[in-house]
């Protein structure tokens, strides 16, 4: 079991040594968790002020995509969480790709722990809402507590600045990616319906084809835009939810660097004091190939991903009315309390649980200048579920009071799991400066 080893800032606050990927990554979501929260707000006013009804007319509004003689039907709501998802999810895949190439993911020890603390933080919200919804329509709800909102819970640890060692905060950002991955399996394996063997064959094929183009080094970024249009297009009429695709596009992109840093430096180098035109284009070239596919679509995404689209989709879907007959219907209050239970205390005991079991059989260990009242605060703050929770809420029940008291349920343990641990982390961390060499 690691122990704190000193009192120092540098010892307890290594922030800097973070990659600086992983830096911006923590920094883009930070900011967007801020504009997440805002659009959370406007929505949840709108739905609850006297224009409520233009809140649910607008939202509804049709939207049909003709493809000659095949027309894609839905609302604008549908189109934000079926096709606007899929560049999140997307990015997503990508982060996912480049752990397990060059992140924490990529050594099974170092991961081990926010591995197993994962586990944990899945598994026991599950159970803890199965246990209060069991026999009854709400107990579809079952994945609902599983997630970790990546922004929402960067967001809270940002607000503490460089009291969070850099290690926990690499700890929480590889749980909730480990976290994205099982419900990105659960979405697939469980909340997917009427699935049509054809298409999922015909998503087979696209997806071989995109790995043979990979195989044969074709860097051209045409034929992948098409082919990942292709994808969705199949996916989503195949029945498997078709932010599925945008996950499998993102683990197909190359992770690794088509050229050497090291020779485009030495090409930069050599260049002369007034390079001709051809000599910038190579060299622009030469740059953009020594970072590999997957960390400069997801550097150019993230941002996109970050401040658009999920703001988006939070002003889509967090904008339920809150009234007290809207627990008269059987099973609403059981699913907002197993929702609750899961996240604010399912997700702490979960996390904090398992990790103590990994350390106590010998297969993890605490991240270093981490403690263990830091890691508990850090459990506690991701039961902010928000995000992935209130999309598996759409994809479980259908829109009507379940579907509104699972969404209460998701906002009220969201913004308890955030006050309450960040009153704990900011104990935690200040308990460790005050520690004596």
């Amino acid at each position: 079991m690691a122990t704190h080893t000193g009192n120092s800032r540098a010892d307890v606050v290594p922030g800097r040594r973070l990659p600086r990927p992983v830096r911006d990554f923590l920094d883009t979501e930070a900011s967007g968790g801020m504009l997440l929260l805002a659009a959370a707000v406007v929505a949840l006013v709108w739905a609850n002020s006297p224009w409520s009804a233009s809140y649910q007319s607008f939202w509804h509004t049709g939207v049909n995509v003709n493809f000659g003689r095949y027309v894609l039907e839905g609302d604008l709501h549908r189109w934000v969480n079926d096709a606007l998802m899929v560049v999140f999810f997307f990015v997503v895949g990508l982060e996912v790709k480049q752990e397990l190439i060059h992140g924490k993911l990529r050594d099974p020890r170092a991961a081990a722990m926010p591995a197993i603390a994962a586990l944990g933080g899945m598994v026991v919200p599950a159970l803890l809402f199965v246990l209060v919804n069991a026999g009854s329509d709400g107990a579809r709800g079952w994945g609902i507590p599983m997630a970790t909102d990546i922004a929402f819970s960067v967001g809270v640890v940002a607000l503490l600045g460089n009291r969070v060692p850099s290690s926990l905060k690499l700890f929480l950002l590889t749980l909730a990616i480990v976290d994205d991955v099982g419900a990105i399996v659960i979405i697939g394996a469980f909340y997917s319906s009427g699935i049509q063997p054809h298409f999922l064959g015909a998503a087979a094929a696209i997806v071989l084809v995109i790995v043979l183009l990979n195989r044969a080094g074709v860097v051209w970024l045409a034929p992948y835009l098409g082919l990942g249009a292709a994808l969705w297009l199949v996916t989503y009429a195949s029945g498997v939810h078709a932010t599925i695709a945008g996950v499998v596009l993102g683990l197909l992109t190359p992770a690794r660097k088509l050229v050497p840093a090291s020779l485009a430096r030495e090409w930069a180098n050599d260049l002369e004091d007034d390079p001709s035109a051809e000599e910038l284009r190579a060299m622009t070239k030469l740059a953009r190939h020594s970072v590999s596919p997957a960390e400069r679509i997801a550097h150019a995404l993230h941002p996109w991903s970050s401040f658009l689209i999920v703001p988006i989709f939070a002003l889509a879907n967090a904008g339920v009315s809150i009234k007290a007959e809207a627990f008269d219907t059987p099973g609403a209050a059981a699913v907002t309390g197993g929702i609750m239970l899961g996240l604010v205390v399912g997700k702490t005991l979960g996390i904090a649980g398992a990790a103590w079991l990994g350390t106590r059989l010998g297969v993890a260990r605490l991240p270093e200048g981490v403690t263990w009242p830091m890691l508990f605060a850090i459990a506690s703050v991701a039961g902010i579920g928000f995000t992935v929770s209130l999309f598996v809420a759409e994809l479980a029940f259908a829109r009507g009071p379940l579907q509104d008291a699972a969404k209460i349920g998701v906002l009220a343990a969201s913004t308890v799991a955030a006050v309450v641990g960040a009153f704990f982390l900011r104990r935690a961390c200040r308990s460790a400066e005050m520690e004596p060499a």
